[in-house]
């Protein structure tokens, strides 16, 4: 498969969107299991399309659900292997999404969760045109060592996670987020007390908070 699709909501205000907000899944689940962000993220910013992609790949590990990468070896090798296998389905998406929506190439913030974090924070950070944000949920930060050399943007960054993760652990975000201030990058960081791998409320409001501020200059 090619081409990515999938749900897609707003703007909750109607007309035109000013902005997009690109949402990508989790192993094993696909774009619904995020698109239901939107009417509560919409709220924050009434003028952005959501869109959640399903993901390239049949997920390896049960019946149904998409993946962006495998985990059947979970060696840094193989997983950075995946994620670079992946990063131009999901390039592709955001910039076809960019021209059907006829917004400026910059005009758009990723977001993902766990599977869909990792991919975020190395395929956002690598694109010429810049996000205006990238928000990774109970994530990880995948090939530190080339992302000095790779580099193409400093996009903030949200990271998001949950203090009793027991998929991915909390300190994946913590390393990430040394990393990326080392590289230079502006982090904002929220670990959720008594959360395991998943979103709260909590979580939902400072990805609203950071998603307006990274699109202030719009509004």
């Amino acid at each position: 498969m090619d081409d990515l699709d999938g749900p897609r909501f707003g703007p909750a205000a109607g007309g035109a969107p000013r902005q997009l907000v690109v949402l990508c899944h989790g192993l094993g689940a696909d774009g619904h299991d995020l698109i239901d962000l939107a009417p509560t993220w919409s709220r924050a910013l009434p003028h952005a399309a959501f869109a959640a992609p399903d993901a390239p790949f049949p997920c390896d590990m049960g019946p149904g659900g998409r993946q962006w990468f495998s985990v059947a070896d979970r060696t840094p090798s193989r997983v950075e292997a995946g994620v670079r296998h992946a990063t131009p389905f999901l390039n592709r998406f955001v910039d076809a999404e960019l021209a059907r929506l006829s917004l400026t190439p910059t005009a758009y913030a990723l977001m993902g969760f766990s599977q869909g974090a990792m991919m975020v924070l190395f395929a956002g950070l690598r694109r010429a045109a810049a996000p205006r944000g990238i928000l990774a949920f109970s994530g990880a930060l995948i090939a530190p060592q080339s992302l000095t050399t790779e580099l193409a943007n400093r996009a903030p960054v949200l990271l998001v996670h949950g203090e009793v993760d027991d998929v991915v652990p909390v300190t994946r975000s913590r390393e990430a987020a040394t990393a990326l201030r080392t590289a230079g990058i502006a982090v904002e960081e929220t670990y959720c007390e008594r959360l395991g791998h998943g979103i709260d409320d909590a979580g939902l409001s400072m990805g609203a908070l950071f998603l307006q501020h990274c699109f202030a200059a719009d509004r």
